[in-house]
């Protein structure tokens, strides 16, 4: 096909989305316009999805179960650590209780239940400045004791 053919088609494709901006959860937090939005652990939206979708079907109202809602459900099934409402409500007075965190970070600790506050620091990187070693490793530790055997 010559160069004019080509060009009488349309182009067929949408535009690539330009960039939001310049998140980044590094050894800052910059979430745009997110940076005061509240964060949910998996566990806590987890909870969130299944009482609304069981209130919906209780009540009889149209669920709209979606291939994404279905999906996403399986996610926080798969990847919540905390199934227990008491756990995921303790979990998340253990953390909300050091205000030194942004909420982001709580939402991190309370999702990747990390081991050690090495493994927490190089995953959440804003966290080395914030807390030392020995009381990182101490909620660490209260956070995974609530985990399920």
């Amino acid at each position: 096909m010559s160069r004019p053919q080509m060009e009488q088609f349309h182009q067929t494709s949408r535009a690539k989305a330009i960039a939001a901006g310049n998140e980044e959860a590094s050894t800052t937090i910059n979430l745009g316009e997110f940076q005061e939005v509240d964060t949910l652990t998996l566990s806590e939206a987890a909870l969130v999805i299944n009482a609304l979708v069981s209130k919906r079907r209780n009540d009889r109202k149209n669920i709209n179960e979606t291939e994404m809602l279905t999906k996403t459900i399986d996610y926080l099934d798969a990847f919540s650590r905390f199934k227990k409402k008491e756990n995921v409500e303790a979990v998340e007075r253990l953390l909300s209780s050091h205000k030194e965190f942004h909420k982001f970070e709580r939402a991190q600790l309370g999702s990747l239940c990390c081991e050690t506050a090495e493994e927490a620091k190089t995953l959440i990187p804003s966290l080395t400045d914030k807390i030392s070693d020995e009381d990182l490793q101490e909620l660490l530790d209260e956070v995974n004791k609530l985990m399920p055997n």
